[in-house]
């Protein structure tokens, strides 16, 4: 059956006291959205995934999903003040063609494929599922006072999570219900039930946690550096310099900027954007730049440095590995890079296909020594990790 994921993201970060949508906070390096879009992306019986976001951040969305390679996004389009609305605006916008709607809450990003898989299953045989724990905990219930009026039986209870699947047909009609009553449901589950739908357990996950307090955050980073195999880490360093001359233009990070020197090169010898090219190949075991674009190579007279390290990336990209962060240096005397260093950090987080807050830049001085004080030339450092897609 051909199945679409629906992702609400529409919260607004204000419960947790989050300057931004909890959703675009990064975790382990990438945005907390990107790592549940990514389990998303990765499962074969997932055809194409809706997400709902914050009306003011659609384009966002969309410049994060392109720079991070998500590849079976269907829709994104504006989620509703309350969850519910969120999905069911959601649900509008999934392709004609599917017959199962997974739903999943953006902020579980540590759900796997497989759970997805097993959710998929159920709902295919008994038309709807849900994955979800049993309780564990003994359960109080509170009077008033915050004072305990009596101990809860939890035989029999579940904690649900998601994803929560249903047949498209039966949550349509489970939501024009719920608007029919003025219903307001808790998930997928509810609506269902409260239409008359029954809809089957599936073993979830403890560590299927869901982001809502700022120690969530702590505790999801920690799970993902525990299920993340140190061979799915990999570190670059790189280093470049070149001379400066007379009739160059000066080429950083992709920008020209001002000044009656510039670099020496075969390409637009932009030596930072080069520093960043080696330590990536670095990390990949890959040689250097000057392996891949030797300057004998008049193809490469000229070109430009981001186009260089977009084929890196791609070169990366097929190795099965993302760019986690960056932290790249430059050591140059003169000019004053800082009004420049906001644009550089763009160019180089969309050739990376990462957002800006995985690429750091930093410029510095000698303070007058070696051949940067002197400026007789401009070097670069570059520091990445990268990690298994």
């Amino acid at each position: 059956m051909l199945v679409t994921a629906v992702i609400p993201a529409g919260g607004s970060g204000q419960r947790m006291g989050l300057a931004e949508p909890k959703q675009f906070v990064t975790l382990a390096g990438l945005p907390l959205l990107i790592h549940t879009l990514r389990a998303f992306d990765a499962t074969p019986a997932i055809a194409a995934i809706v997400v709902a976001v914050p009306a003011a951040e659609i384009a966002r969305t969309e410049k994060l999903l392109r720079q991070h390679g998500i590849t079976k996004i269907h829709a994104v389009v504006a989620g509703g003040p309350t969850r519910q609305e969120s999905v069911q605006r959601g649900l509008a916008a999934v392709p004609a063609e599917t017959e199962l709607v997974a739903v999943h809450d953006a902020a579980r990003p540590l759900v796997t494929p497989a759970l997805i898989e097993a959710c998929i299953a159920a709902a295919e045989e008994h038309g709807a599922a849900i994955a979800a724990v049993p309780v564990k905990d003994t359960l109080k219930r509170e009077a008033s006072g915050q004072m305990i009026a009596a101990t809860v039986d939890r035989a029999g209870l579940w904690q649900a999570q998601t994803p929560q699947v249903a047949r498209r047909d039966l949550l349509v009609a489970a939501y024009a219900t719920a608007e029919r009553d003025h219903f307001v449901g808790t998930d997928e589950a509810s609506l269902l039930e409260h239409h008359g739908c029954p809809v089957a357990l599936v073993a979830g996950s403890e560590t299927n946690l869901k982001i809502t307090r700022p120690e969530d955050f702590t505790i999801a980073e920690a799970l993902l550096m525990q299920t993340t195999p140190a061979t799915s880490l990999r570190i670059g360093h790189g280093y470049d310099a070149h001379r400066l001359v007379e009739g160059r233009a000066l080429i950083l990070g992709g920008v020209t900027i001002p000044h009656r020197l510039g670099l020496l090169g075969h390409s637009d010898a932009d030596v930072l954007t080069h520093a960043l090219c080696d330590a990536i190949l670095g990390a990949l075991g890959a040689g250097d730049i000057g392996r891949h674009f030797p300057d004998s190579d008049p193809q490469y007279r000229g070109i430009s440095s981001l186009i260089l390290l977009e084929h890196v990336v791609g070169l990366m990209h097929d190795q099965g590995f993302g760019l986690a962060n960056a932290d790249v240096t430059v050591i140059a005397q003169q000019p004053k890079l800082a009004p420049h260093i906001a644009t550089m950090r763009t160019n180089l987080a969309k050739a990376c296909r990462v957002s800006e807050e995985a690429v750091n830049l930093k410029a510095t001085t000698t303070e007058g020594m070696g051949f940067a004080g002197r400026e007789e030339g401009i070097a670069a450092h570059a520091v990445v990790l990268l990690s298994r897609l």
